[in-house]
């Protein structure tokens, strides 16, 4: 999808601030870099764990940590 279309097909919707719903991001080392502060800004990050192996498959790449990851989102 082109940025223009992008831009256009969303021009009418209101801009409802920042989401409410508790959010977990888990960044693997070799997955595209994700930037807290931007996270952050639009989302209520609860939950931000970085790991030193795993990648952007990380549920074959690390699949004991991305499991251990989620339990203890979901359960905390």
């Amino acid at each position: 999808m082109s940025r223009a279309h992008f831009e256009e097909a969303d021009k009418d919707r209101p801009d409802t601030g920042r989401g409410t719903v508790p959010t977990g991001v888990a960044v693997f080392a070799d997955d595209f870099l994700s930037i807290r502060r931007f996270a952050e800004r639009d989302h209520n990050v609860v939950h931000w764990p970085e790991f030193d192996r795993g990648g952007h498959f990380s549920g074959t790449d690390a699949a004991d940590l991305l499991t251990g990851d989620l339990r203890a989102f979901f359960w905390a």
